[in-house]
């Protein structure tokens, strides 16, 4: 009997976490120890399929607001779906996003941050990931194709940065809902 419980302790922690399927692509439902997928979907432009975007939280929650205030690590993951996206096309959207959901105030605020952010970008291919993986005593550590391109400090940035997928003007409201679960 003490062996039986063995095997399926083990068996229990030696199965992967299972994950969605999205266009092909395994999302899995945790990272490590400390994040939970809160949600993934796809971002479309023109009916193209660009990337998925992917939100690993250690407090999940279908509110935008919560999300945006509470401290703690969050991962936002783009698998591109595009042949290539440019680095001019890559920091156009961002700044588009930043535009939309920031008072001229915040902007004004920010723009060392945002500069530092868009520097770090490059072009990037079908099957790449862009990884923006935010810790409270690092900042936004920004990784694409698994090499680190540089890292934003700061809480407030990362808010900022967020407020692209889950502000009052996000780059798709699909998108956000699919991100805070609730599609």
């Amino acid at each position: 009997m003490f062996k039986l419980l063995v095997s399926l302790f083990l068996l229990c922690f030696s199965v992967p976490a299972m994950g969605l399927e999205i266009a092909g692509v395994t999302v899995p439902e945790t990272l490590g120890t400390d994040l939970k997928l809160n949600g993934a979907g796809i971002r479309s432009k023109f009916f193209f399929k660009i990337y998925i975007a992917e939100l690993y939280l250690e407090h999940p929650s279908p509110r935008a607001e919560d999300i945006l205030n509470t401290p703690g690590r969050k991962r936002m993951t783009m698998h591109m779906l595009y042949d290539e996206v440019s680095r001019e096309k890559l920091v156009d959207s961002w700044n588009e996003g930043f535009m939309a959901n920031l008072t001229s105030e915040q902007l004004k605020t920010l723009d060392p941050e945002i500069q530092q952010f868009n520097n770090s970008f490059i072009d990037v291919h079908r099957g790449e990931e862009i990884i923006l993986d935010y810790t409270p005593d690092q900042g936004t550590v920004i990784s694409i194709a698994g090499k680190t391109q540089g890292t934003v400090l700061g809480e407030y940035f990362n808010h900022a940065l967020l407020s692209i997928w889950l502000g009052n003007k996000p780059v798709s409201e699909d998108l956000r809902d699919a991100l805070l679960g609730v599609q």
